[in-house]
Parts: structure tokens; C-alpha cells; sequence
């Protein structure tokens, strides 16, 4: 337990998904919200030039994904860039999800830029690779666990206290931590099955273009029951 369970979590916002999904599915931020569970939340958008809180107002604080670029250093989001090393030498625990995870690596002093194996997309296997039994957060998923993934860039160099923890075949970077309480996710445990399904049709074109089989990798898309659940688990030990 970090703070009282009277404190919120604080979701920063840091883009939208396509208006179709949001219509039906929710924005980056409902999704968020959903698979965190029964738990006071407060939502705040960057993007939209709000401004971000004091963190030490929150019980938590997690970052979603985006359709931007981290390399394009948009003004919005080096200004985040700037709020995120003062929430981790807060020692607020801080979740970032996708873009989020991206951001808090450049933050701290690690490399993004775009995966060299091209996009990923779908569901994949990710493996674990270290132990992670005294690790509160990571230490709920198994050695080996199924994930939804959409994204173009990754974070190519870790921050030097960061710790690598999953990969899968074309992401090495799925998972870090930061000691005490700063967590990074490549991949997206707020998105369901018609979500993923939907960001795979809509990237058919550029997954062609580099070589890889939509139709194949809409057709491998499977539950993730594991990766779901770190949410939910992430408002827990904050509750």
C-alpha cells in the first residue's frame, strides 16, 4: 500500500483512439478506467494543453498510449517528459502503457525510435525474463503470457536503473521497471479483442507494406487473460 485508498488515480491522457472505437469501446482513458476496477479516478489531457497536477495529490498515476510519435518530441509531450521525472523521484507509482511506457523511458534518460524488426501487431506470446517473485506489480504474471500490441516505435536503450522485464520475438523491450515504483508496458492490457481487431484492419496497408500478413495476424488474435490483469492489480496495491 502506497496512499490511501481516498486518493485517486490519475490517468494522463495522452492522445485518442480512432472515433469509431471510441464510440463503441471508449477512449484510451475508458478503457484504462474500466480494467482498474471500482476505484476514484481523475483524467487530464496534455494533449488538449491541460495542465498537469501535483502528483503527490494521487494514489497513483498511469499513462496511456497514443497515436503520436515520442520521437517527434511534440511541445505537450516534453512537457510531460519534464512532469514524469518529478513523479518518479516522487515515488508516486507511475504505469505507462505503449506510448506511455516510451515516454517514461526517454524521461529517465533511455532511446526511442522505430523498431528495426517494423511494426508489431496482434496478439503475441511475451516471455519474462527474470524472476519476478518480489516485484509487487509483475510478479502476477507467469513466465510466459499472451498480449495485445500496436505500435511502430519502441524504446531501444533503457535508462541505466531501469530493468528489463519481458520481451517478446520482435519486441526485446515489453516490460521495465524502475526502482521504487515506475513500471513500463510495450504492450496493451486495456484492449479487448474486437479493440485489437480493429487497429490490425485499419494498419492492413502499412502491414503489407512491410512485408507482414494481416490477414494472418487478425487470424491469431486470442484472449489475454494474463496481461488483463495488471491493471486491476496496479489499482490494487495502491487501494
Amino acid at each position: 500500500m502506497y496512499l490511501s485508498s481516498t486518493n485517486p488515480i490519475l490517468i494522463v491522457k495522452l492522445g485518442s483512439t480512432y472515433p469509431a472505437i471510441s464510440h463503441r469501446y471508449g477512449d484510451f482513458d475508458n478503457m484504462v478506467i474500466k480494467n482498474l476496477g471500482d476505484i476514484p479516478t481523475i483524467v487530464v489531457s496534455p494533449i488538449e494543453g491541460e495542465k498537469l497536477p501535483e502528483p503527490g495529490k494521487f494514489a497513483g498515476i498511469v499513462l496511456t498510449g497514443s497515436h503520436d510519435m515520442v520521437t517527434d518530441n511534440k511541445d505537450w509531450s516534453k512537457r510531460t517528459e519534464t512532469w514524469i521525472q518529478s513523479v518518479v523521484k516522487s515515488r508516486i507509482p507511475l504505469l505507462g502503457i505503449c506510448y506511455g511506457h516510451q515516454l517514461i523511458a526517454q524521461a529517465m534518460g533511455g532511446v526511442v525510435g522505430d523498431n528495426p524488426l517494423g511494426r508489431e501487431f496482434g496478439t503475441v506470446e511475451i516471455e519474462l525474463t527474470k524472476n519476478l517473485k518480489n516485484n509487487i506489480l509483475f510478479k502476477i504474471l507467469p513466465e510466459k503470457f499472451l498480449a495485445h500490441v500496436s505500435h511502430k516505435q519502441s524504446v531501444l536503450k533503457l535508462p541505466v536503473k531501469a530493468e528489463l522485464f519481458a520481451s517478446s520475438k520482435r519486441e526485446p523491450c515489453q516490460a521495465f521497471f524502475i526502482a521504487p515504483c515506475t513500471w513500463g508496458v510495450q504492450f496493451h492490457p486495456e484492449f479487448n479483442l474486437p479493440v485489437i481487431s480493429e487497429y490490425i484492419k485499419r494498419s492492413a496497408e502499412l502491414l503489407k507494406s512491410e512485408g507482414q500478413n494481416p490477414d494472418e495476424i487478425l487470424k491469431g488474435i486470442k484472449p489475454t487473460p494474463e496481461s488483463e490483469k495488471i491493471l486491476r492489480k496496479f489499482s490494487e496495491m495502491i487501494n
